[in-house]
């Protein structure tokens, strides 16, 4: 068998039904397995993937809570295909997932692997302007949603990610970490030697977060996060990875700054000024938000969205430096509750 399909899920049925329906219509059912890891969920999936016993190679797992990172891993052990694919549980694939694979195997063969995402035409407004902020040139958006090249390293995902599976087990899998494992994982990929790289026609529909609270969340972790990586892997953390915070830091301070010019009866331009570069950031996220997804209504989501997204990072990766590098605290002691709760 050539593929094992690793989905770790948590308390999303509905997510499950519609990820496993994308893959029965891949057909080809005995080139992969699908592995469901419940992790702990006091809403199974059982029923759901019971249904797709007849047009999948499906098993399914139940374990107690231990996060994505983990569940992953029991699933793997358990994998008979030559690569593990790792997918999220709120992604659906295309119909022509499989082929890209086997077409970028068979081209250039390699260890590990990612693709990008996309949006799909039925998402919400409020799911394409996540999409947007977590993809977008003007954010802290990158490979995971384009083709283009990069600079540096391609590090794969966990929502769309693959991975030779005597090299997974040879690295340990995922690690422990509260938040991060996945980049975590492809740097222990890198650092091993093993050959990584991008496969942007493998691309997956990620649903991400259906509101801007959960996504908050979300990206708040992954601001932490990016301290933890660095103390794990000194040296991996860029100029690129501090501007969400100094933009946080920044968007704190401009509305007390406005007050003070006009408190301190300054000219009617100063206080503009001070609101100019929040208020054009605004209007190219608008402008390039709405030519991209057609709809002027994302286009207005995706304001807030992507400040979300720059202020929930920059103020997760504030707090994290300040635990971990002020206090001092190490990765456990700093952040103590469960990511995947």
């Amino acid at each position: 068998m050539k593929y094992s399909f690793i989905v770790p899920v948590y308390n999303r049925p509905d997510e499950v039904a519609e990820l496993l329906e994308s893959l029965a219509a891949l057909g080809r059912k005995d080139d992969f397995e699908v592995i469901v890891v419940e992790d702990g969920s006091a809403v199974p999936c059982q029923q759901v993937c019971r249904r797709y016993e007849g047009s999948l190679n499906i098993s399914y797992l139940q374990k107690a809570n231990s996060g994505p990172g983990q569940s992953r891993n029991y699933g793997a052990e358990r994998a008979a295909g030559q690569y593990l694919v790792i997918l999220d549980s709120d992604v659906v694939v295309p119909p022509g997932y499989l082929d890209a694979l086997d077409r970028e195997l068979a081209d250039d063969p390699c260890d590990a692997f990612g693709g990008p995402d996309a949006a799909h035409p039925s998402f919400t407004p409020v799911q394409k302007a996540i999409s947007y902020a977590m993809t977008s040139f003007f954010t802290t958006g990158g490979i995971r949603g384009g083709k283009g090249k990069r600079l540096d390293r391609f590090f794969p995902r966990s929502f769309n990610m693959g991975v030779r599976r005597d090299k997974y087990l040879a690295l340990g899998g995922f690690s422990r970490m509260r938040f991060g494992e996945d980049i975590d994982f492809s740097y222990r990929i890198v650092e091993a030697g093993l050959a990584c790289r991008l496969f942007p026609d493998a691309w997956v529909w990620h649903k991400r977060r259906t509101d801007l609270r959960k996504f908050y969340r979300q990206v708040y972790n992954s601001g932490i996060a990016r301290i933890n990586l660095e103390k794990r892997h000194p040296g991996t953390m860029k100029l690129v990875h501090t501007l969400p915070a100094l933009f946080a830091l920044g968007l704190t301070l401009t509305p007390l700054a406005a007050l003070g010019c006009i408190l301190a009866a300054a000219p009617w331009w100063l206080t503009l000024a001070t609101l100019a570069p929040v208020t054009l950031y605004s209007l190219a996220i608008l402008c390039d938000a709405t030519t991209k997804n057609h709809s002027l209504h994302v286009g207005l989501l995706a304001v807030p969205a992507a400040f979300t997204q720059l202020c929930g990072y920059g103020f997760g990766f504030i707090e994290a430096f300040w635990r971990r590098v002020i206090l001092r605290q190490d990765e456990f002691q700093a952040f103590s509750q469960t990511f995947y709760k």
